[in-house]
């Protein structure tokens, strides 16, 4: 029997629920932290940027009207499917942080431990960010917390998987749709959480993920128009730079923060989100 020759699988983008290649066609390397060849995986382009903003944009008025609960079901869903995939995740955690296997693993486990988290909030945000107002007069008056709409993410250059699940999850418990540009030299973790979200049952579009060169996807997610938000934690050198092309077109700005991504607060949650207010008489 002659010895077969392994099938190297290039990774795709993650566009409208489909799996694309670059429209550029260009792929690059990723290695392991040793530094061996790890994966080939699709580069970017600014149109293919340009594609996930317009499905992202498409897909969010129906993701936020689905209920509260229905968001968190599919959020639960997904990570019951990354559950179910925890030592494959692990095995590329390991090869892109450079950590050993049991490290690995628990940074997978956090980071399912915090779909989970996220998905548990989606029928709760209502409450801790909205309120009802003391008026004077015959009124009810309600603050009511609205999603962004489409929201651009530079996911966390060294943190893999966690850094990405924080990143991206919050928006999307909110209501928001998500393109996510991935950690340059780590991508893997984060396309193989968005292969996942396409066999979920997240609706094609809400969740757009494209890996490439920060440097080169960065500006065009920043200064897009029908973006709405931008979360910098991945941008590295950019950050400053990125933050002032974004306040061209007055969009919500979450920069990089310091320490544990996983942070236990609503901060994420609360930074990208509208108030709305609804007045209604009482009636006699």
């Amino acid at each position: 029997m002659s010895e077969r020759l392994d099938v190297r699988k290039t990774y795709k983008l993650v566009i409208n629920g489909a799996f694309v290649r670059s429209e550029s066609g260009r792929s690059y390397e990723v290695r392991h932290a040793a530094g061996d060849f790890w994966a080939n995986v699709a580069q970017g382009s600014r149109k293919d940027l340009r594609d996930a903003v317009r499905a992202a944009r498409a897909a969010q008025a129906a993701w936020w009207k689905a209920t509260a609960y229905n968001r968190g079901q599919v959020l639960f869903r997904l990570a019951e499917m990354a559950e179910a995939r925890r030592d494959e995740l692990a095995a590329h955690v390991a090869a892109a942080e450079g950590v050993d296997a049991p490290s690995a693993a628990s940074s997978v486990a956090r980071g399912i431990d915090r779909i989970v988290w996220y998905a548990g909030w989606t029928d709760k945000v209502a409450q801790v960010l909205g309120g009802a107002n003391p008026v004077a007069g015959p009124f009810f008056n309600f603050s009511l917390p609205v999603p962004s709409g489409v929201i651009g993410v530079l996911a966390p250059q060294d943190s893999s998987f966690e850094g990405f699940v924080d990143t991206v999850l919050a928006p999307l418990a909110t209501g928001n749709a998500v393109v996510a540009v991935t950690s340059e030299r780590r991508p893997t973790p984060a396309l193989l959480l968005a292969e996942m979200s396409v066999t979920s049952d997240l609706p094609a579009g809400v969740l757009n993920v494209v890996s490439g060169l920060t440097g080169e996807l960065g500006p065009t997610l920043a200064s897009h128009e029908d973006v709405d938000g931008i979360d910098l934690e991945g941008a590295g050198e950019h950050h400053d730079e990125l933050a002032a092309s974004a306040a061209d077109s007055i969009k919500r700005v979450r920069r990089a923060s310091a320490g544990d991504y996983a942070e236990s607060s609503t901060s994420r949650l609360r930074s990208f989100v509208e108030t709305s207010t609804v007045w209604h008489t009482i009636g006699r």
